[in-house]
């Protein structure tokens, strides 16, 4: 009985242990004190033109390199914020949205994507990463793209 209240006893002294301070990602220190080092937090809406049609034109480059197709996105309805900044202030800005898409197929199809700071080509700027339900032929976001949202 005296090794289980020791054991217990240790256990909940080691919580507090566990505790960390949060440091927002705008505030925090980098190895150089340049501007662009530093987040913003300022993401474009989920239905903004350039995120859309962003979404739009790679979807239709990975397919019509890569899985030699000719599809494309039509256009966009109900799309909508799911979540900003889920796992906290601390990490990477991100928006996560989700909505539907028209396909050229003739389908209305889900599309779940996130939008992340500096994330964009070779780090500048923000970048979409999305999928399309249906559209997911390496499964890396499945089930049914699920995995895209937070």
């Amino acid at each position: 009985m005296k090794w289980l209240a020791a054991i217990l006893s240790c256990m909940l002294l080691s919580v507090p242990a566990l505790a960390r301070e949060i440091t927002p990602a705008e505030r925090r220190e980098t190895a150089s004190e340049l501007s662009f080092d530093r987040y913003n937090a300022n993401l474009p809406a989920c239905a903004d033109p350039s995120v859309l049609g962003n979404i739009s034109h790679n979807f239709e480059h990975k397919e019509a390199k890569f899985w030699n197709t000719n599809v494309r996105i039509i256009g966009f309805e109900r799309v909508q914020e799911v979540a900003f900044r889920p796992w906290g202030l601390d990490y990477i800005p991100r928006r996560y949205c989700s909505g539907t898409v028209i396909v050229s197929d003739g389908f209305k199809r889900r599309v779940n994507f996130s939008i992340g700071e500096d994330m964009g080509f070779i780090g500048i700027g923000w970048g979409a990463d999305y999928c399309i339900d249906g559209f997911d032929r390496n499964y890396a976001y499945a089930p049914h793209c699920k995995q895209a949202l937070p």
